[in-house]
């Protein structure tokens, strides 16, 4: 017989195995996948589900005759389920590598960068001399890698500037990122050696979406353009680079975009130029104020501090 408190706590394990079936079944859209992946039988998960949605009060499943779909409501749970399951699987382990022998996950989140090569050095030294810690990297951008950070989903962030640092701690990374102008090798500007505001009006342009987003302070990418950024004909925004260069191969437009993130090489189809007067873009690794790291995470931190605040 279970007292109160051991109720509660049988409880709560029971509300996040639920969570991961609903999860399982939103992955594989189907009752029989998603049973065989848990190794349940599929009335036993049928049942999870219709509790699930009992509780909630919300129908979260459409049954279709080939396939399970999410409504609205569902989507919604998938989106908060995913984070309560990552944060309680983030401290599981962050207690299980609180011992002698540091051990443990660190989870970094960063937008598309050249600069990343400094976290990737430091990741190799670390894992040279502790191989029980793991790293998870998240990539994103400024908006998607915040986010996580505050829910505590992330340890540390690598963001571009421009970004509002007001609600972290930082270490700024050496070097800095140079803009410029991603183009097919067949497009007339590609014979030219820099990009300058001149050429780029009337273009069909590819724009960041962070790079576009108003700050509180200053907003150098958006100064570049002398007040005829709103009068540039931007026909797609991105968050990361990739897909950019997809739509520059199709003839969409040009991306306006960081160097060393597309390749260029030879074989591609694809150039870079960049901006005159040259542009550059800092970066900072930042992390929560007032974080309590795992012993592996705080190591992290310290070797950060000793290779960039020397």
């Amino acid at each position: 017989m279970l007292d109160r408190h051991s109720k509660k706590e049988y409880n709560q394990i029971m509300e996040i195995r639920v969570l991961k079936y609903f999860l399982a079944v939103a992955r594989e859209g189907s009752i029989t996948g998603a049973a065989n992946s848990l190794h349940l039988t599929q009335p036993t998960l049928t049942r999870q589900l219709q509790d699930l949605e009992k509780e909630l009060k919300q129908k979260l499943l459409v049954r279709g005759k080939h396939k399970i779909t999410l409504t609205p409501e569902g989507m919604i749970l998938r989106k908060r389920a995913e984070e309560i399951v990552d944060m309680v699987e983030k401290t599981e382990a962050e207690f299980l590598s609180i011992s002698e022998t540091i051990s443990g996950d660190i989870y970094i989140g960063g937008g598309e960068s050249d600069c990343m090569k400094h976290i990737a050095q430091i990741i190799k030294e670390i894992q040279d001399d502790y191989p029980e810690i793991k790293f998870h990297i998240f990539s994103g951008n400024a908006e998607d890698v915040t986010e996580k950070l505050d829910k505590g989903l992330l340890d540390f962030g690598v963001l571009i500037q421009p970004v509002d640092l007001s609600k972290y701690d930082n270490i700024p990374l050496p070097d800095k990122d140079i803009w410029g102008v991603v183009m097919r090798k067949d497009n007339p500007l590609a014979k030219k050696k820099y990009i300058e505001l001149e050429d780029l009006k009337g273009v069909p342009l590819i724009n960041s979406r962070q790079a576009m987003r108003k700050t509180a302070g200053r907003n150098e990418f958006i100064e570049w353009f002398e007040g005829e950024f709103e009068n540039m004909n931007t026909v797609a925004t991105i968050n990361l680079v990739y897909n950019a260069t997809v739509m520059v191969k199709a003839g969409i437009g040009c991306a306006v975009t960081l160097d060393k993130l597309v390749d260029t090489s030879q074989e591609s189809l694809l150039c870079f130029r960049p901006l005159k007067p040259k542009l550059e873009s800092g970066l900072d690794i930042v992390w929560k104020k007032y974080q309590v790291f795992s012993p592996a995470a705080d190591l992290f931190l310290k070797k950060l501090k000793e290779k960039f605040l020397k």
